[in-house]
């Protein structure tokens, strides 16, 4: 990765920044899915340079960086124009080289967490054609796993008697293109010592290929 640009969100008392971060997002999506590949592959990596993940919650920053092996890939998305509906709260730099001396490389991969008990509850609730208070509330068979070990007890429970999990990777919420659902996308990032090249998902991550940090 040779070239980037970077997008700043621009704190603003009209919008949301969390709703802020869902358009912008939305927007870099649409236009990597335009350019993915027969595999769904594409040549643009994005990295977030203020992600820090603490013992209670994780959050994003407030910049999201495109990466690219060459110029032109960045020149032909245009992400300026991409974004030109939210240019009164988002500022796009230009196109620069990745400089010569980086701190490290990650990973920036989507991450799919049993988000919790509520959740699991609704997937139950829609597989058996149950409505959401009785999936909640009532006794399933379910799977329990000792700590530290790798054996596991089916046991008799409710989703509403499982203790909560508390995750602390930040998150996007985006609307599904292919069914308008709103979801989360989890995002997860590894710090990593050596550059691995590869390429990327229409969301700009990869579970495998790095992003330069500095």
């Amino acid at each position: 990765m040779n070239y980037y640009q970077e997008i700043s969100l621009l704190s603003n008392a009209e919008i949301n920044f969390f709703s802020l971060w869902s358009k912008t997002f939305q927007q870099i999506h649409l236009g990597l899915v335009e350019i993915q590949d027969a595999q769904k592959r594409v040549p643009i990596g994005l990295s977030f340079p203020e992600y820090k993940l603490g013992e209670k919650f994780g959050v994003l920053g407030s910049k999201l960086r495109l990466f690219a092996p060459d110029e032109t890939v960045l020149t032909q998305f245009d992400a300026d124009k991409r974004l030109g509906r939210l240019s009164d709260y988002v500022h796009c730099t230009g196109i620069r080289p990745v400089p010569g001396a980086v701190k490290g490389y990650a990973i920036y991969q989507r991450e799919q967490p049993k988000t919790g008990r509520e959740r699991l509850a609704r997937r139950y609730a829609r597989r058996h054609g149950l409505d959401y208070e009785t999936a909640f509330n009532g006794k399933v068979e379910l799977s329990a796993r000792y700590d530290n070990t790798t054996e596991c007890e089916r046991m008799l429970m409710s989703y509403s008697e499982m203790p909560h999990k508390t995750i602390t990777t930040p998150f996007i919420r985006l609307k599904s293109l292919s069914n308008g659902n709103t979801f989360c996308l989890w995002i997860k990032k590894t710090d990593v010592e050596n550059y691995n090249d590869g390429t990327f998902t229409t969301y700009g991550l990869s579970s495998t290929a790095t992003v330069p940090e500095f």
